[in-house]
């Protein structure tokens, strides 16, 4: 294989005019949005990725939604509300790979037909395909069964040699790496400002967006009646509520989510690229997977940098973490560039991001009714790979909020008791 430049950025723009085709007749082929005099009506909580998609698809379908978030869609306190987040279907080693990697292919195209749809009437470009590389010392697990994966289930890759990649890109160092993996159709979305056109085009399809802090309100047997948001006299009522909260998800229910959910607090450096050199903006360079660490090109046209992140540790309170970094937090991403990067080695730190990813005890999502009520939904545990999915999670949720039982098997992988810690004990 061949990856001369100029050929790859030719067949990548060729790729991505059939990927946007491909987009536009899945957009022509959804339902229109149907009368809400009989519909159903649903409070959503929680404006992150999942919580956005899925009061999007509940309007598509026909329902009556509110969606409330206590600080408004990508606020910088949310899992989604960093400025970037990677599309990729690299999970051969992942328990749940085949639906993994299908939700994955197919959640980019629906990135695609949203661009498609909202994004250029909103003045705001939101899928960028880059192009993803993984690098890896030697052949492991993870290379191995992701490629098996990507065969079996005909997704476009190749394995270039290492030679041919430092030839297309000579920025980046590739010492001691033995095995490369790209996946053509890879890219970045623009994390921050997706949930905020979602929200525009939520009120736009006739939904209502309400910023507030949610809790319980009243109950009638086992079904949940409303919930309080700030101030005396917030009360939303609703038929059925969804509560996607990421990382809330162990404060807001404790005794149900404690043990299922933890919340690591990742890092995030964005660097300032060289005046006048492109080298590391997009499309001149995809995004990248070195183990422990990914990034991706700088995008434009509003130039936050080039991304760095690498995955913190311990757990921490969504509403109290300190989000802003200590300095000994930049030396593990100055280490990749100088041995990756080193043309960056000294460049400016422009902006960093720290945010929590809400890892289930199944590593799976969490899509589940609430055992305790029979009107009350639960979406999250993104297991630090969520947002790509949000529109697939967002339709599949919407789907069973109205009824739609769904694959059984798949419903019983979103399961609460999949990720309960002890059942899981007992199973290992």
């Amino acid at each position: 294989m061949s990856l001369d430049r100029r050929e790859f950025l030719r067949v990548a723009s060729a790729q991505a005019a059939a990927a946007a085709a491909g987009a536009s007749a899945l957009q022509a082929e959804r339902r229109p949005v149907r009368s809400t005099q009989s519909s159903p009506e649903v409070v959503v909580i929680g404006a992150g990725v999942f919580g956005g998609w899925t009061a999007y698809h509940l309007r598509k379908m026909g329902a009556r939604v509110t969606l409330v978030d206590a600080w408004g869609p990508g606020n910088s306190r949310s899992t989604s509300g960093d400025e970037t987040r990677g599309i990729r279907s690299s999970y051969g080693t992942s328990g749940y790979a085949e639906l993994w990697i299908t939700w994955a292919r197919e959640a980019m195209k629906r990135w695609q037909a949203f661009d498609d749809e909202w994004g250029r009437q909103m003045g705001s470009k939101l899928f960028y395909r880059t192009g993803d590389l993984i690098f890896r010392e030697k052949p492991e697990a993870f290379t191995d069964k992701t490629v098996e994966w990507w065969k079996k289930l005909g997704v476009p890759h190749e394995t270039p040699s290492v030679e041919d990649v430092a030839k297309a890109y000579p920025v980046i160092r590739l010492d001691r790496i033995d095995t490369v993996l790209y996946e053509p159709d890879a890219g970045v979305v623009r994390a921050r400002r997706a949930c905020q056109i979602l929200g525009d085009a939520l009120l736009r399809l006739g939904g209502a967006l309400t910023i507030g802090h949610a809790t319980l309100g009243d109950r009638q047997g086992k079904r949940l009646e409303s919930v309080q948001l700030a101030g005396p006299f917030a009360i939303a009522k609703a038929g059925v509520f969804v509560f996607a909260l990421g990382p809330w998800f162990p404060k807001f229910f404790p005794d149900l989510m404690a043990r299922r959910i933890t919340t690591p607090l990742g890092h995030v450096h964005y660097f300032g690229t060289p005046p006048g050199d492109d080298r590391f903006s997009f499309p001149n360079l995809p995004s990248w997977n070195f183990p422990g660490v990914t990034g991706w090109p700088a995008l434009g046209p509003d130039n936050r940098g080039f991304r760095v992140r690498w995955q913190g540790e311990r757990s921490y309170d969504p509403d109290w973490s300190n989000r802003a970094f200590e300095r000994k937090h930049d030396k593990p991403a100055r280490k990749l560039l100088e041995n990756r990067f080193p043309l960056l080695e000294k460049a400016p730190l422009l902006e960093t991001r720290a945010c929590h990813y809400e890892f289930s005890a199944s590593r799976n999502f969490i899509i589940d009714q609430h055992p305790d009520s029979d009107n009350v939904w639960l979406v999250g545990g993104g297991s630090a790979e969520g947002f790509k999915f949000g529109p697939m999670v967002g339709e599949y949720s919407a789907k069973r909020v109205l009824g739609d039982p769904g694959d059984p098997e798949i419903a019983e992988g979103f399961s609460l008791k999949m990720s309960d810690p002890d059942a899981i004990e007992e199973e290992t």
